[in-house]
């Protein structure tokens, strides 16, 4: 009894460590979420004093720097090439990716291992900016969102992830398909993708987000004001707001610099933020699942 009780004490101890420390992380990660939406609603008339702190009473909050910043000519715009990038380009990664984690999930495929160190030392000695710039340019992708999408189309690290989610199904799925006179693309549609929602899904974040925040490729590939994304746009607005203190033109003349800052980051981060919860329940299971073979 006594061991019991003590065993006991240590689990309340043991959980009572991990809420804590899972706590804090939830503080230190909302204070900053919170604090940003707080300046991106701060009233106009705090402009001045430069007052930006964790909570304005909601009889003050202010949504005017969201209301001009969608006034922007080409707000619509961008949103729609960075909702087209996102989309587009994560659909035809996750089709790339799961094709080649397919193939290399198979331990029978001939020049296996020449192929996954084919595709190894690309990953671990890049070319560079320049040669890659020339095959897009080669290719004539610039001034096409194309460029954005193809490139950087599979990640090595999120096939090594489904390939291993991949060798961890059951051999013996595969086999019965097979021995009702499946094809390997039937197997793989009718068999391996219904299992494998929690891989695709989580794989499928990976490349969303990382296509919704990309910045550096659409300034380097993207010529046309009317192609840039919603990233590029909104660093241009600021980085103008910095130079002139205050936004001068006709879209911008009321907003506090602050704010502007903030609501921009807000409305870039909301996207996937939303999208998140609705597959959040797979998301640890297709992470632990394909980085860890039984």
């Amino acid at each position: 009894m006594m061991r019991t009780h003590i065993k006991s004490w240590d689990n309340l101890i043991f959980q009572a460590v991990v809420n804590g420390f899972l706590l804090t992380i939830l503080i230190a990660i909302t204070i900053p979420i919170w604090r940003v939406f707080m300046m991106s609603i701060t009233p106009l008339s705090w402009k001045d004093n430069g007052t930006f702190g964790l909570w304005i009473p909601p009889w003050q909050w202010s949504f005017e720097a969201y209301r001009e910043l969608f006034k922007h000519p080409a707000f619509a715009q961008a949103t729609y090439n960075s909702a087209i990038i996102t989309l587009g380009g994560t659909l035809i990664s996750i089709v790339l990716t799961t094709a080649l984690a397919y193939v290399l999930s198979n331990p029978k495929l001939p020049g296996r291992k020449a192929m996954m160190m084919f595709i190894l030392v690309p990953f671990l000695f890049q070319a560079g900016l320049i040669p890659t710039y020339m095959v897009v340019q080669k290719l004539g992708l610039v001034n096409n969102l194309f460029a954005i999408m193809l490139p950087g189309a599979i990640g090595v690290t999120n096939t090594f992830v489904m390939k291993g989610f991949f060798e961890g199904l059951p051999e013996e799925l595969e086999e019965a398909a097979r021995l009702d006179g499946a094809n390997d693309l039937q197997v793989l549609w009718h068999v391996i993708l219904p299992l494998s929602k929690p891989i695709l899904l989580t794989i499928s974040l990976f490349y969303a987000v990382a296509l919704w925040n990309e910045f550096f490729s659409p300034i380097l590939y993207l010529n046309d004001n009317k192609l840039m994304p919603l990233p590029v746009l909104l660093r241009n607005i600021l980085l103008a707001a910095n130079i002139n203190e205050y936004i001068e033109s006709d879209a911008f003349s009321n907003a506090p610099i602050q704010a502007f800052k903030a609501a921009s980051v807000f409305i870039t981060m909301l996207p996937m933020v939303a999208i998140y919860p609705w597959i959040q329940r797979y998301f640890t299971k297709g992470t632990l699942l394909g980085g860890v073979k039984e």
